[in-house]
């Protein structure tokens, strides 16, 4: 298959690059900025611009554009990066797809599209939350719109926290533990949704080649965690003990209440109904081989 992805040198997309082409499938990169290799294509969401023959012939766009929720503190001037860094590529993308007749459209959305379940489960027929990150999730899903109006087959992939070997919120924690400062967030009795980074890739090929696949897919690891369930198993898989607590009220005078309360203290469980039902197969359906291919 011939496959455009934009947003392509993320924690996701350059692996998913390497393993579409592995798989033989040609991909080219949207690029912001000049094209300078055979594979790159320039373009420029916020003014609308695309190079001129970017799609021809293409079987499938993916998305991954968007600003990472937890890099900076969220306040007005970052939220509207959130916000343009999404809603602003995926429409774009949209009707792109529709202009030139792409039969596909995989774009990325997120895990916070449920808020916070409780005790809950969510699949991919729950409702959506009213959160901050809800409602910007929802936003982001919708400005898929025109892609769905005109035809195209899209696919939403609500992913969860991504465990990596490097960067994404393993990186970012894994030198706290080593320096025997892990522990439980909060209660700890709330959701984490994870999903190792071989899985994510394979998800995003998998709905790629299957094109009985559409609507909302959710990217989460088989078996739902809690934070203190996370927590332990993180401690596990670096060999060091998790006796600590971080108090709410510490984690939201570090990061502000309304980023700490949706990030850290609240969360949705997840169930990827659509994905096992299509006989997707998990590299990592547990926690612990999710971590420990990352350790190693």
């Amino acid at each position: 298959m011939r496959v455009v992805i934009a947003g392509s040198s993320g924690l996701i997309g350059t692996s998913l690059v390497a393993s579409m082409r592995a798989a033989g499938h040609e991909v080219l990169r949207l690029v912001r900025r000049k094209a300078a290799a055979p594979d790159e294509r320039g373009w420029d969401p916020y003014a609308g611009r695309i190079d001129d023959g970017t799609f021809d012939g293409v079987d499938a766009v993916i998305n991954l554009c968007g600003a990472g929720i937890g890099d900076k503190r969220w306040d007005d001037a970052r939220k509207q990066v959130l916000h343009d860094s999404r809603i602003v590529p995926a429409e774009v993308l949209s009707a792109a797809v529709v202009e030139h007749g792409v039969p596909t459209l995989v774009s990325s959305s997120g895990a916070h599209f449920y808020g916070d379940t409780g005790s809950r489960l969510a699949d991919e027929d729950a409702p959506g939350g009213h959160t901050y990150m809800s409602r910007l999730t929802q936003d982001w899903e919708a400005a898929t719109s025109a892609a769905q109006e005109g035809g195209v087959r899209v696919v939403l992939m609500r992913t969860a926290v991504v465990i990596s070997p490097s960067g994404g919120v393993f990186g970012r924690l894994r030198p706290v533990f080593q320096f025997f400062l892990g522990g439980k967030l909060g209660s700890g009795e709330q959701y984490f949704p994870w999903v190792s980074l071989d899985d994510v890739v394979s998800a995003y090929r998998f709905v790629v080649e299957h094109d009985d696949v559409r609507g909302p897919v959710n990217v989460a690891g088989p078996t739902p965690v809690t934070n203190a369930e996370f927590t332990k198993a993180v401690g596990t898989a670096l060999h060091r003990p998790t006796p600590w607590t971080v108090p709410a009220f510490a984690l939201k005078t570090l990061l502000g209440g309304e980023m700490a309360e949706e990030l850290l203290l609240s969360g949705p469980g997840l169930t990827p109904k659509v994905l096992e039902s299509r006989g997707f197969h998990f590299l990592h359906p547990a926690l612990p081989a999710a971590l420990n291919a990352a350790v190693a």
